[in-house]
């Protein structure tokens, strides 16, 4: 089992940035256990389905985005701290939502893109941009 919290969102201006955090832990779980899961991040609004923003693999070697967010995101992780980062700069209004993070067991190299594959979800975190 494992559990994740995202921590970072909040209201920030149009062009500003935000950094949020997903803290994975579990009564198994260690720094070594971290790289067995690959991790994404996702957003949703009301009335919309979730929608994939970045992704990365359990070594941090391979990372995929969404083309709206390519080039301002940028997903990173550090299993010796059991956590992951998505670091967005250049916000829009059209940003807005519930950021939540996702992790699945998955080959050390695998990218996982699709929100059915996720097995773990954390409770999600809002960003408010201003316009």
């Amino acid at each position: 089992q494992v559990q994740l919290v995202e921590s970072g969102g909040g209201l920030v201006q149009a062009g500003g940035s935000l950094r949020l955090s997903c803290a994975a832990s579990g009564r198994t779980f260690s720094s070594y256990a971290m790289g067995w899961y690959a991790m994404g991040w996702f957003r949703q609004t009301p009335g919309k389905e979730r929608e994939f923003v970045a992704a990365i693999s359990g070594s941090g070697g391979g990372t995929n985005y969404a083309d709206s967010v390519k080039g301002r995101f940028t997903i990173s992780r550090d299993n010796a701290k059991n956590t992951v980062y998505l670091q967005m700069n250049s916000l829009k209004p059209e940003d807005t939502a519930v950021y939540y993070c996702a992790a699945d067991r998955a080959p050390w190299d695998t990218i996982v893109v699709g929100t059915s594959e996720y097995d773990y979800w954390g409770q999600g975190t809002q960003v408010t941009v201003s316009s």
